[in-house]
C-alpha cells in the first residue's frame, strides 16, 4: 500500500495522509484531497464567521444607542485624505475578495466546482438570489428616489453565511456546506460585477484601460507558466491603484488578479495555493 502526503498546512491545519492501494484509485484519493480541503476552509472560516456575527451585533447595539454620533464618526475619520471605512471597503475587502477568488479558481479546476453539471444548480440558485431579492425591491419602490438601490439586497454575505453553518455543526451536510458556498461565492461576485457596472460614477477611460493593460501583462505571464508570485502581487497593486481611480470599484481587482496567477496542477507547489495558505494563515 502506498502512502501520498497530499499537503501540510499551517497550524491549526493538519497533515493530511492518503492510502492508495493501486494507481487506477488516484482519482478517488484526489477526490478526498479536494473534499478535505473543503472542510479545512470551512472550519477555518468558523472563527472568523463568529467574530463577524458577534462584531454585528455589537455595532447594531452601538448604533442604536447613546453613542451612535461617536461611533458612526469614528469610521469617517479622515487617515491621509481617506476615511477607515474607505480602507476598509476598497482595500481590506479586495484582499478579501481576492482570497474567494482563489477558492473559487481552486473549486473550479480540481474541486466541487470543476464538474459543470454540480457547478449549474449553486450557479442557477445565485442568479435567482441576485434577480429575485432586486425584483422585489424595485416592485416596491419602482419611480421613487430608492429605485437606484435594487443592487444592495443583490449580494449574499459569504462570512455570514459560513458562520450560520458553523453553528449549526455537524448537523448540515457536507454537501449541503459545499452547495452554500459556492451559491454564497458566486452570488457575491455577481454583486461585486454588478456594482462595477452599473454603480461606478464618472469612468476614466485612461485609468481604466491602463488597468486592463497590465491584467493583459498578467495574464501573459500566466500564459508564459511564470510561476513567481511577486510579479503577480506587485502588477496586481498597481492595477488596483489604477482601477480605484478609474471609477470602478476596486474590489473588482482582486477576483480578477486570481483567476491570472498560476494555478498549475493544484499541488502544494502551486503559487496560487501557496497564496489561498499564506492569506488564510496570516488573516
Amino acid at each position: 500500500m502506498k502512502v501520498f502526503k497530499i499537503i501540510n498546512y499551517c497550524y491549526p491545519f493538519t497533515e493530511l495522509v492518503i492510502f492508495v492501494q493501486d494507481p487506477n484509485k488516484a482519482g478517488r484519493a484526489f477526490s478526498m484531497k479536494i473534499t478535505t480541503i473543503f472542510k479545512e476552509f470551512l472550519e477555518n472560516e468558523k472563527a472568523g464567521g463568529l467574530v463577524l456575527i458577534v462584531s454585528t451585533l455589537i455595532s447594531l447595539a452601538l448604533a442604536n444607542s447613546v453613542f451612535q454620533s461617536e461611533y458612526i464618526g469614528f469610521w469617517h475619520i479622515d487617515i491621509a485624505g481617506h476615511s477607515i471605512e474607505h480602507y476598509i471597503n476598497d482595500g481590506l475587502m479586495t484582499i478579501f475578495f481576492l482570497l474567494i477568488g482563489l477558492e473559487l479558481e481552486r473549486e473550479i479546476y480540481n474541486g466541487e466546482l470543476s464538474d459543470f453539471k454540480k457547478a449549474l444548480l449553486p450557479i442557477i440558485a445565485a442568479l435567482g438570489g441576485m434577480l429575485v431579492p432586486a425584483a422585489i425591491h424595485l416592485l416596491f419602490n419602482a419611480e421613487t428616489p430608492y429605485q437606484s438601490g435594487a443592487g444592495i439586497p443583490m449580494a449574499t454575505d459569504i462570512a455570514f453565511a459560513i458562520g450560520v453553518l458553523s453553528l449549526l455543526g455537524n448537523r448540515v451536510p457536507l454537501s449541503l456546506k459545499i452547495f452554500l458556498t459556492a451559491l454564497a461565492v458566486i452570488d457575491d461576485l455577481g454583486a461585486i460585477f454588478t456594482i462595477a457596472i452599473f454603480y461606478s460614477k464618472g469612468v476614466s477611460l485612461f485609468y481604466l484601460a491602463v488597468s486592463l493593460a497590465i491584467l493583459g501583462f498578467l495574464f501573459i505571464l500566466n500564459r508564459l507558466k511564470v510561476n513567481i508570485l511577486l510579479p503577480y502581487l506587485l502588477g496586481g497593486a498597481v492595477m488596483w491603484y489604477f482601477m480605484l481611480h478609474s471609477g470602478v470599484h476596486a474590489t473588482i481587482t482582486g477576483v480578477i488578479l486570481a483567476f491570472v496567477i498560476p494555478f498549475g496542477k493544484g499541488s502544494e507547489k502551486s503559487i496560487s495555493i501557496k497564496l489561498e495558505h499564506a492569506l488564510i494563515c496570516n488573516r
